[in-house]
């Protein structure tokens, strides 16, 4: 979690520490929308890195929320498990997301059918 903002640095950066941490011998597939910061000159300089790590890059096709997992994630967490109290002030906000997110699974789940 960051409570700065997300540029392209700070997504390759996570993906450089993802790419040192994991195993060598394991191939990871990473789904991305199709964020400015996924397409930057600078992200796609990267690609062929992190491909030799065995991480392979998708893309979700232009527009598709009902494909980002992350979009109905986000949806559920905005409109169902935050209380109103939670936007009383930033402070709050934050530790209500936290909780949502460390409850996720447990106190809230989402069943996709």
């Amino acid at each position: 979690m960051t409570m700065d903002t997300v540029n392209s640095e700070t997504v390759i950066e996570a993906f450089d520490q993802f790419a040192a941490q994991k195993d060598p011998d394991a191939f990871a597939v990473v789904v991305l929308d199709n964020a400015k910061m996924h397409h930057s000159k600078a992200f796609r300089r990267k690609i062929i890195d992190w491909m030799t790590h065995r991480i392979h890059l998708i893309y979700l096709s232009p527009y598709s929320p009902e494909l980002n997992l992350i979009e109905i994630l986000w949806r559920e967490i905005k409109y169902r498990w935050l209380p109103l109290t939670a936007y009383s002030s930033f402070d709050r906000l934050c530790q209500a997301v936290k909780g949502v997110c460390n409850g996720y699974g447990v106190d809230n789940t989402i069943t996709f059918a």
